[in-house]
């Protein structure tokens, strides 16, 4: 099953979370690069959290850019594996980051937060990987 339809599936409560994660381990992504000044991978900041956007095909991709009302400008973006994404890109990241995937979809946007199991335990922030001292 590709990662869309694992998407799907696990939002009406019949998708296993294993698959989806693996699913999305295997699928290529399409990751739009920030402005040159930024650089980087664009992104946005919610609840703590740094959501690295990456989309399933061009055709996500472009409600996305419509969304944002910039469908004429031009989208530099990245093709590259969702585990090539948590498991290079997200260590990479100043503080916790997760990928937000397909956000202009209503029905088949998904969250892939920054826990064990998704991300490497370093970047986890239900691990606890030393950084807090004892009280």
């Amino acid at each position: 099953m590709e990662l869309t339809a694992e998407i799907a599936a696990y939002r009406v409560g019949d998708g296993d979370p294993g698959r989806l994660v693996g699913e999305f381990r295997r699928a290529v992504l399409l990751v739009p690069l920030a402005d040159e000044a930024a650089g980087g991978v664009m992104s946005a900041v919610a609840g703590g959290i740094r959501w690295l956007y990456a989309f399933t095909d061009e055709e996500s991709f472009a409600r996305f850019a419509r969304a944002r009302g910039e469908a004429a400008r031009e989208w530099p973006y990245l093709s590259i594996l969702g585990a090539r994404l948590v498991d290079a890109v997200v260590p990479e990241v100043d503080g916790p980051a997760g990928i937000a995937v397909n956000v202009a979809d209503e029905d088949g946007s998904m969250l892939f937060p920054p826990v064990a199991g998704i991300v490497p335990d370093c970047c986890a922030v239900d691990v606890n990987n030393g950084d807090q001292g004892e009280v």
